[in-house]
């Protein structure tokens, strides 16, 4: 099991194990959930992100050219992105937690799912799929970005997007 999934694990188990199931220690649902982390755990975020954005960036490339082999390791690599389970603590682990909506844990599992897929279809070169899935995994992106991030992204503010 790779690290991502055990730290979402971590989350869904310390989300059980709180049963009162109380939205005291939830961070504010108008506010970005980045701005409302501690900075440490904000720069681990944003530190995964980037290397998102990185593998991203390969994977068009790739895509265009008929590299499948090439998407191959940047998809496998967004699904087991784990920067931030290396580097965060138990307790870190916990303020997450009470920072993450359903929504957004949702929403990263579909992504983390979207890449894998795409590496599947990268190895059985099918490149069409190829194609709809990173589409689906940018649109994705817009959407969280629009749902959870606009401080930082404030242009996606009108945006429409599907997902």
């Amino acid at each position: 099991m790779n690290k991502l999934m055990c730290v979402v694990l971590l989350v869904l188990t310390l989300s059980v194990s709180q049963a009162d199931n109380s939205t005291e220690n939830k961070l504010n649902p108008d506010q970005a959930v980045g701005s409302q982390l501690p900075s440490h755990i904000r720069s681990l975020l944003i530190e995964e992100m980037q290397a998102i954005t990185r593998s991203m960036d390969v994977i068009f490339q790739a895509i265009i050219a008929g590299e499948h082999d090439q998407v191959v390791p940047q998809a496998q690599a967004i699904h087991d992105s784990f920067i931030m389970a290396q580097k965060m603590t138990e307790e870190d682990g916990k303020i997450l937690h009470q920072a993450l909506s359903e929504e957004f844990i949702e929403r990263d599992q579909a992504f983390h799912h979207l890449s894998a897929e795409l590496a599947e279809a990268a190895k059985n070169q099918d490149q069409q799929s190829q194609v709809e899935l990173f589409q689906d995994m940018q649109k994705a992106c817009l959407a969280c970005h629009q749902k959870h991030a606009l401080d930082r992204f404030p242009n996606l503010k009108e945006v429409s997007v599907e997902k």
